[in-house]
């Protein structure tokens, strides 16, 4: 691989490009910080604090059933940029652009096309589905990224037989193990790729070439095995299975409702995918399949149980779905988009392909249409149609991300509802600057919920601030907190931070100050919250006053 770079100077180049802008569209969209705190983002960059504060604490994720690898990392960014959710997403936009490297190698070595790498690598860079995930203070990232290259050095050992390579992958597989529990797919699909062994016809070299291979394998899974064993160190090591309970079905759903909720989360699938890109590609997917399966068979096998194989799992175990649930399979549906087009990058793959016999008259016909003309400028067209669309979805998400196309449930988890973090910076902003001008004053700041968005989303703001306390009040408030009643009563400056969802009565019959409210993205007239809960959801900041009560 590294020879191709050596051999055409202009290949080096575009690849550097590649990276630069898949690097620079997740910056720029961090930077510009126009997506608030998610919740889950909140509680990640609160462990990382909370682990960087008490070495003795690095396992505190496994008491939520969480692998901690992602905070574990997150804590040197900490130590470089001043704001911690800056911190911990510029971590997922440097894993998010070693996965764009290193589908550009496994496309390579797949294809053995530098052409068909480069674009693979553009199509990902520009992809909106990866630009939106691969900004945010998520596990998915990294998780991508150690799948990616974890099947890239797999490919390698089946090729070259190499030790080195089998050990890497193991070190990618375990770090994904270490990462977030999806890494058992990684796991259960790596021995595919032996289908792309030459194998001899011969029954003495078969067993050879087994043995070889078992013999190197060994030392992946032992390596992975062994790095995910790390977190038997800690206590609640027993957390991950439990936690995995509570989204995954049992086998035995298989058999009582083979497709609920198979069909309904393959539906939402594919509205992600059309919403945030492969877009157009999907219909390049689905052709890049059916051409694969009969030219180029045993490559697009390995891509279809990486990349289709766990969405069907997916959606047939997991109890909920969202996007990010399927994110790691992502890059390997990019390599199958492009398969259309192989032809016109290998040589001697031009033409109506010889091989293809009567039975395949509907192959026959397809390589034939793609040939013409009109074919090929179809092709390019579905392309163009891509790049404006993700350009345009990316600069939104950029720039102006509530007015940004995405499907129902993204939009509302991220910008409308209460696991949105809008105003909460603002909150901790308006906190400190009193704490700053009061020194003095002893502050207590309840907020609902004890885990999540709220308290966790104030406290990484306020961390630097260990006098200023954060306690957690519980939701569906119909009265002011005895928590809180007893902290004015104390004397202490009492605020209270909640989402207007969960402050189950009118704040004007309490005893409560408005201090700021802070709107997040209007709701989907129509939608159930919307219905329930108006048009728009409203955090509100209230200053608890002496004598609060009904």
């Amino acid at each position: 691989m590294l020879d191709t770079f050596k051999e055409n100077k202009r290949t080096l180049l575009l690849f550097i490009f590649i990276l630069l802008l898949s690097f620079s569209l997740r910056f720029t969209r961090v930077m510009f910080q126009k997506q608030p705190v998610f919740g889950d983002e909140a509680i990640y960059v609160r462990w990382s604090q909370i682990m960087r504060s008490e070495p003795s604490l690095r396992f505190v994720p496994l008491s939520d059933g969480k692998q901690p690898l992602f905070m574990w990392v997150t804590i040197p960014f900490l130590k470089i940029f001043d704001d911690p959710l800056i911190a911990a997403r510029i971590l997922s936009v440097y894993t998010g652009t070693v996965t764009t490297a290193g589908l550009f190698f496994l496309t390579l070595l797949l294809f053995k096309s530098v052409s068909i790498s480069l674009l693979v690598g553009f199509l990902y860079a520009i992809s909106p589905f990866s630009t939106f995930f691969e900004s945010m203070a998520l596990a998915d990232s990294m998780l991508s990224m150690f799948g990616v290259w974890s099947l890239v050095f797999a490919v390698i050992v089946v090729r070259k037989k190499r030790l080195d390579a089998a050990m890497f992958s193991g070190f990618c597989l375990g770090g994904a193990y270490l990462t977030k529990s999806p890494a058992q797919f990684f796991a259960l699909f790596l021995p595919i790729v032996l289908i792309l062994h030459r194998w001899p016809k011969k029954y003495a070299l078969i067993l050879r070439d087994l043995s070889v291979f078992l013999f190197h394998f060994f030392f992946t899974y032992a390596i992975a095995y062994g790095l995910y064993n790390i977190l038997r160190l800690g206590e609640n090591f027993h957390m991950i299975a439990l936690r995995n309970q509570d989204y995954v079905n049992s086998i035995e759903h298989i058999l009582n409702s083979p497709f609920d909720p198979l069909l309904p989360f393959l539906r939402m699938i594919l509205e992600y995918f059309w919403f945030l890109g492969p877009s157009i590609l999907i219909l390049l997917i689905f052709l890049g399949i059916y051409l694969g399966t009969i030219k180029y068979k045993k490559v697009t096998l390995v891509l279809i149980f990486w990349g289709l194989a766990p969405i069907f799992l997916v959606s047939e175990f997991s109890k909920t779905m969202t996007a990010r649930y399927v994110f790691f399979a992502l890059p390997y549906l990019f390599v199958l988009s492009v398969v259309p087009l192989y032809k016109f990058f290998k040589p001697g793959e031009s033409g109506i392909n010889k091989s293809a016999n009567g039975k395949k008259s509907l192959y026959r016909s397809i390589n034939y249409f793609l040939n013409l003309n009109f074919g090929k400028k179809l092709l390019i067209v579905a392309f163009i149609i891509y790049l404006v669309h993700a350009f345009y979805v990316n600069l939104m998400l950029i720039f102006n991300p509530q007015n940004a196309k995405l499907p129902r449930g993204e939009r509302s988890g991220y910008f409308e509802e209460w696991t949105s973090g809008y105003g909460i910076a603002q909150a901790a902003d308006y906190i400190i600057n009193y704490h700053e001008t009061n020194p003095e004053e002893n502050i207590v700041i309840g907020t609902e919920g004890y885990f999540g968005t709220l308290p966790d989303g104030l406290m990484i703001y306020l961390n630097e601030y260990p006098e200023i306390k954060v306690i957690g009040v519980g939701i569906d408030l119909k009265e002011i907190p005895q928590s809180l009643l007893n902290s004015v009563e104390s004397g202490n400056q009492t605020y209270l931070l909640i989402n207007n969802s969960r402050l189950k009565t009118d704040y004007n019959k309490l005893n409560l100050n408005l201090v700021a409210l802070y709107q997040k993205a209007f709701r989907k007239e129509g939608t159930l919250e919307y219905n329930l809960n108006g048009p728009q959801e409203v955090l509100y900041l209230f200053e608890v006053e002496p004598s609060g009560e009904l």
